[in-house]
């Protein structure tokens, strides 16, 4: 930082020494000041640009990603409904057929869950060292029990080395004793767990629970068992794909029941131009957000004196790169059937670069041409419009993209700036300490002098007084 220039007037000279050092200095300096100065403005203009285009690129990419979501997509063309949800959920693809469906849901898919004979000591009663084998349906998978094994022991063991395959353990305390308790999470029927190889831990899980031996506690794994519209449906598992056409169904209760009958719910798949809308609009809102900022940021503007004003991102050819890739992507033909393109569906480019959605051109899709069902695809497929975008997008905005380059480099340019300052500010104070030395010593000197002066004009004065005198 320079040294503070005092203001002071010479006493030999009279000049504002301060000032005068004060001008000499700025003349010296007062360029390369205008320059780094002008170039940390416009640096730091273009660090807060770059910085703001990566956060709305994010965002961008962030929306798209919440649309492309597997697990709840944003594309299906049709909806389905429940009428109750406490016995069966319903999710429509876009394979689905628009129609009504009683189902009646008699028993749930349920697995294996089986004890063993009681152990006396708890927890920590001592298990015999072998090889124990536990058996579902056609898989088989061995443990070795060592020396020294308890119960404790040996259910941390099956469910370290069983935990993936889903068949857990744990040790329940009861009234006769310590038990084993195997569960799995694999269900239908068949899947019944069997355990054999150690003695005191034998289980056959199709056989029921005693006093004193191991077997299934409840009941033995079945199958989920439904009608749809009457028809007889069994299932392995309460999630069911195969049953209709388009449609998940997923078992979540029993049917109430009138006497011996089962009381159907109904199930409804309706075409969904209205959630197809909202979803193709959440696009167009997203990317008209990303274009907004980037037309801001590469905008010139004229304040009210008219002075020119140019965007942090002017001319910048990453950015502009960056707009023609993705507008690139936008006007692609995708790998779609009937539908291909973002106008069919009433979406369009404006001059200011941002998209334009016709609903009205849109319904006409849904109703007249019948493109629901392939909406998807062209958004979400494996090379939709959204896979490709992010293709065009990520290299300029992923951790090492172009735009993180960008921006490790204006950075370096900050510190240059900043060094140059720093290198400025030194000069500065040296060269008005030099000045003011100087101007200082010739003030000195001149003082001096009219001292000098001063006293030979008063001998002079003297002399003359005395010869007038005389």
């Amino acid at each position: 930082m320079a040294s503070t220039i005092v203001s002071s007037i010479g006493q030999g000279t009279g000049i504002d020494i301060g000032n005068m050092v004060q001008v000499l200095v700025t003349a010296d300096t007062a360029a390369k000041k205008a320059q780094i100065t002008r170039q940390t403005s416009n640096n730091a203009a273009m660090i807060s640009g770059v910085g703001s285009l990566r956060s709305a690129l994010t965002a961008f990419q962030d929306a798209m990603a919440k649309l492309n979501n597997k697990t709840t997509p944003s594309f299906n063309a049709y909806a389905a409904k429940s009428a109750n949800e406490s016995v069966v959920k319903v999710t429509a693809g876009n394979t689905a057929v628009a129609g009504t469906y009683d189902i009646a849901v008699n028993q749930l898919a349920t697995g294996s869950k089986v004890a063993s004979p009681p152990f006396g000591g708890g927890a920590s009663s001592a298990v015999t060292a072998g090889k124990m084998v536990v058996q579902q349906g056609s898989n088989s998978y061995e443990i070795d029990v060592p020396d020294g094994a308890t119960l404790q022991s040996v259910r941390d063991q099956i469910n370290k080395e069983l935990g993936v395959q889903g068949i857990s353990a744990n040790v329940v305390n009861g009234e006769g004793g310590a038990r084993l308790v195997f569960s799995s999470t694999t269900t239908g029927k068949g899947s019944d767990l069997m355990v054999s190889g150690i003695p005191g831990l034998e289980i056959d899980g199709t056989e029921q629970m005693s006093d004193t031996g191991g077997g299934y506690i409840t009941a033995i794994a079945q199958d989920a068992e439904l009608t749809i519209d009457g028809l007889a449906v069994k299932s392995a598992k309460n999630t069911i794909t195969d049953a209709i056409s388009g449609i998940t169904l997923e078992l979540t209760g029993v049917s109430a029941k009138s006497g011996a009958t089962a009381t159907p719910t109904s199930v409804t798949v309706s075409q969904d131009n209205d959630g197809l809308k909202k979803s193709v609009q959440s696009f167009v809102d997203a990317y008209n957000t990303l274009q907004k900022t980037i037309t801001a940021l590469t905008t010139s503007t004229r304040d009210e004196d008219d002075n020119l004003s140019l965007g942090p991102l002017s001319n910048d050819p990453t950015t502009r790169a960056l707009v023609n890739d993705i507008r690139k992507v936008l006007s692609e033909v995708g790998s779609g059937d009937q539908l291909t393109t973002l106008s069919q569906l009433g979406i369009n480019t404006t001059k200011d670069g941002t998209l334009e959605f016709n609903s009205v051109k849109f319904t006409s899709a849904m109703n007249d041409k019948k493109l629901g069902s392939q909406v998807q695809e062209l958004f979400t497929g494996d090379n939709g419009l959204i896979s490709r975008m992010n293709k065009a997008i990520d290299p300029y905005n992923a951790t090492d993209g172009s735009l993180a380059t960008r921006k490790a480099n204006l950075d370096k340019v900050a510190k240059n700036l900043a060094d140059q300052q720093t290198a400025l500010d030194r000069r500065t104070e040296a060269l008005t300490e030099s000045l003011t030395k100087k101007w200082v010593a010739m003030d000195t000197a001149v003082a001096k002098l009219n001292a000098q002066a001063n006293q030979i004009k008063s001998v002079f004065d003297a002399l003359n007084a005395q010869a007038k005198n005389s």
